[in-house]
């Protein structure tokens, strides 16, 4: 009887389409039941004969209720029983501060926060008994470019972070820049290149560019000078970034699949429409780490001395003190690196890249700016952090340890309107953020998104502001390790100058370096390699 009852769906709309059928005469109103069954009726005899999915086989008509309710799991999850701080990859108390600040409603917090203050993990700034009045965060910027370079430029210290057109949407890149132009920030393309739609608004952009080269490669997928000179040169590109890797995928590459290779990505890529668009895991343009510090130099030059700068989600420790090395034997010296973390996005990777390779952020922003301490450039060299940036704590917290500015990609899709519905690589991101769907990029009004991302970049530097007068600062770069204060268990709690090393200038220069961690890669770094020499094993 059991086993009989694995076809009583498929049995029970055969007697209703039989006797809707024999009613009909009488009923005409039946028809429509009688067809709505009979159709199940045949999806049954489908699901009972087709070979590839056993429990349709063994489950007609009624299996295709776990592909329904699997369909519709992520959105009943978010909306109905997703704890407000239970991050998926972000909490629905993040993405309600977003989309209350971006919208410029009320973002006080009722009642107390919710929080549990005793857990391990929570972190704080210390306030001042002296509190100063609120700095204006229209004057939180930096200058980023060295003395090799001959137009620094004036950043905003929260800026929007690489996301590629393809990979976003024309409308979602059109608001983005738009906002970028209106707030006075930065918006940096990905390695898409520059796109139309990135220079409708004229907002200042940094160009990166990745290993497929993409806006300056010759027919064959190399660097080409000559095309990158031409966009270089617009007033509108301020800085030129060098993509090592990225956190959500380091060491990978990618590729556009051909049918996602639009003559519209073609032009603006500079490669064929209709035919694989590959993003290779490593450069052809440099092999070793004073190649890299050459064509960074030819970069500069190149871009009529803009600053330029590379990114990267730290790996080998070595490698990076490798590059460090190379900066110190052929003097060139980058103007900025910007550090991503493992934690970072990306519209599609695998699951084990995104969670089991790469530096986390803090980490390898830690790590990064220790190396610079000690190799004596850091006052040489600004640095920028990125991922999961969200709040004003979030900003503070990363200055804090050593970054100078950061960039948020997430939070200012979020800005956009993005839901979270983890869909960017279906290409029926249900807002019109993610997708080359024309159809759903209408969904996205540019004039009314391009404010959200204004205001949410506005207000959350205000937050900073009204925070970092609480410790008694007035510019987020007087923020140090001593200022921010981590629960390790639960009855003690650390300052980060406590938590963490940090060397001392020209420590890794200095004859009697110990034999701790950066002693013992720095040891490993060559210039001329990135490979560890065999006879050094750790």
């Amino acid at each position: 009887m059991r086993e009989a009852g694995r076809f009583a769906a498929w049995a029970l709309c055969a007697v209703i389409a039989l006797t809707a059928f024999a009613l009909v005469p009488h009923h005409h109103g039946l028809w429509s039941l009688a067809l709505v069954a009979s159709l199940l009726v045949a999806l049954g005899a489908w699901d009972w004969r087709q070979p590839k999915h056993s429990l349709r086989r063994n489950y007609p008509i009624i299996a295709h209720i776990r592909w329904l309710v699997e369909a519709v799991r992520p959105a009943l999850r978010q909306y109905l029983f997703e704890a407000d701080e239970e991050a998926v990859p972000f909490s629905r108390s993040q993405r309600s501060l977003v989309y209350r600040r971006a919208k410029v409603e009320q973002d006080d917090q009722p009642f107390g926060t919710l929080l549990d203050v005793y857990q391990d993990g929570y972190e704080f700034i210390s306030h001042s008994t002296r509190p100063v009045d609120v700095p204006d965060p229209k004057e939180f910027r930096i200058i980023i470019g060295g003395g090799q370079c001959a137009e620094p430029y004036s950043a905003s210290i929260l800026n929007i972070s690489a996301m590629s057109f393809g990979s976003l949407s024309a409308n979602a890149i059109r608001a983005l820049n738009r906002g970028a132009m209106l707030g006075g920030f930065y918006h940096d393309t990905g390695e898409g290149s520059i796109s139309s739609y990135h220079r409708e608004a004229e907002g200042d952009l940094v160009w990166e560019i990745g290993s497929g080269y993409f806006g300056c490669r010759d027919a064959l997928g190399r660097f080409d000078p000559e095309s990158f000179a031409v966009q270089a040169a617009s007033e509108q590109v301020r800085m030129i970034e060098l993509k090592l890797s990225q956190g959500a995928k380091p060491g990978h590459g990618g590729i556009l699949p051909a049918a996602k290779v639009t003559p519209e990505i073609a032009a603006t890529r500079h490669v064929s429409a209709g035919q694989d668009c590959i993003s290779p895991a490593r450069h052809s343009a440099f092999s070793t780490p004073l190649e890299m510090m050459l064509f960074i130099a030819e970069l500069r030059s190149l871009s009529g001395g803009k600053p330029v700068g590379f990114k990267l989600c730290i790996g080998h420790p070595w490698e990076f003190m490798g590059m460090v090395k190379a900066m110190l034997e052929t003097g060139i010296f980058p103007d900025f690196i910007v550090v991503d973390g493992a934690e970072g996005g990306t519209g599609a990777a695998p699951s084990e890249f995104s969670n089991h390779i790469g530096v986390p952020m803090r980490e390898g922003l830690l790590f990064v700016h220790n190396v610079l301490t000690g190799a004596g450039i850091r006052d040489r060299i600004r640095i920028g952090a990125a991922g999961k940036i969200i709040s004003a704590f979030d900003i503070a917290s990363v200055l804090a340890i050593g970054a100078d500015w950061v960039n948020s990609a997430r939070g200012f899709m979020f800005a956009l309107g993005c839901v979270q519905s983890l869909s960017c690589n279906t290409n029926r991101c249900p807002t019109g953020v993610a997708t080359q769907n024309e159809r759903r990029q209408r969904g996205l009004v540019v004039g009314d998104k391009a404010m959200r991302v204004q205001h949410f970049h506005a207000n959350s530097l205000r937050a900073l502001a009204e925070m970092l007068a609480a410790a008694g600062l007035r510019h987020p770069s007087e923020l140090r390790p001593h200022h921010l204060v981590r629960r390790v268990s639960t009855t003690k709690v650390q300052q980060f100058a406590q938590l963490h090393v940090f060397l001392e200038k020209g420590a890794l220069l200095a004859p009697g370096l110990n034999d701790g961690f950066y002693a013992q890669n720095w040891r490993l770094a060559r210039a001329d390699n990135f490979d560890a020499p065999p006879a050094l094993a750790l």
